[in-house]
């Protein structure tokens, strides 16, 4: 098995896993099996080939791990601490706030298990979360599963609130924005509404970047920020002030032949339990009423 090279061709392929030529080139197209198409010829990573061997095995040695990448929400997060607390030693579970667009190159590549995303309001999504998936070479092997709907926005100083009644107000130089890394389900949003009202991102003054919406709303309750784009719940768990803008839908990308995975459905599961809809009143802006259901796969 040493004498396989790092990037392995179809027919090497064929004979490390013992399988017909053409049977690889299909798995290839379909993109069942991890490959990268350079210069029009298939090249296969033989570390991702064998992960992938052991992930289609029932008893691979990852099934006591799970790697969250992709956007930012407070209710994921709060479940995904709860899990790893009652797992203790026994399992990995881990939840990273990347942003939608690094978080779905994360998966594609192979170096988490699950991404979070958000890309418009909940009316569009429908369309938009898939044709945004098919961007990326994986997408044959992903299911988009809906978690929730949740309220977007902005989230402002409790003290400016009454302040600012009107969209233009937001532009005024004495306002401090924080903002959101391009390739941010928060980015997208607030862009298309600054477009809305005859803005862009330069008419704002924006102070600082931030990566995450915990850490725009930490920023703003810290004082470093006046104004920022994100979600109620982000807003709620720093109990800062909040001015609805559209629902929108925050949807788990899923690789097929993991979905059934212990712990990848754990986590569907207490999307919907009575616990975790205790927290989202806290936070506020939650709606589950589609929580669990399948909303896209290539096939």
């Amino acid at each position: 098995m040493s004498d396989f090279p790092e990037f392995m061709n179809a027919r090497q392929v064929a004979e490390y896993i013992d399988l017909n030529e053409k049977k690889v080139y299909s798995l290839a197209n379909d993109g069942v099996i991890p490959a990268t198409k350079v210069t029009g010829k298939w090249l296969f990573p033989k570390s991702l080939l064998d992960r992938w061997l052991l992930e289609s095995s029932h008893n691979g040695v990852f099934n006591d791990r799970l790697l969250i990448a992709g956007s930012d929400d407070p209710l994921l997060q709060h479940i995904v601490s709860k899990m790893a607390a009652t797992l203790g030693s026994t399992a990995l579970v881990g939840y990273t706030a990347t942003g939608t667009k690094q978080g779905l190159a994360m998966l594609e590549k192979g170096h988490v298990d699950m991404c979070a995303i958000h890309w418009g309001n909940a009316e569009e999504a429908k369309l938009r979360h898939p044709a945004l998936l098919q961007q990326y070479s994986g997408h044959k092997n992903w299911v988009l599963v809906h978690g929730f709907e949740r309220l977007q926005g902005l989230i402002v100083r409790p003290e400016l609130a009454d302040k600012l009644n009107d969209p233009h107000h937001f532009s005024d130089k004495r306002w401090r924005w924080a903002g959101r890394q391009d390739g941010a389900g928060s980015a997208r949003a607030m862009d298309e509404w600054l477009f809305r009202n005859d803005m862009t991102r330069d008419t704002l003054n924006t102070v600082t970047t931030c990566l995450s919406e915990r850490e725009l709303g930490s920023a703003i309750a810290r004082g470093s920020a006046d104004i920022g784009f994100g979600s109620k719940s982000a807003a709620g768990e720093f109990g800062l002030a909040f001015l609805p803008i559209a629902n929108e839908a925050f949807e788990l990308v899923i690789p097929k032949n993991i979905y059934f995975r212990t712990l990848v459905q754990q986590v569907i599961h207490h999307l919907d339990d009575e616990e975790s809809r205790q927290q989202s009143e806290l936070f506020g802006g939650y709606d589950f009423q589609h929580t669990g259901k399948q909303m896209w796969s290539a096939s």
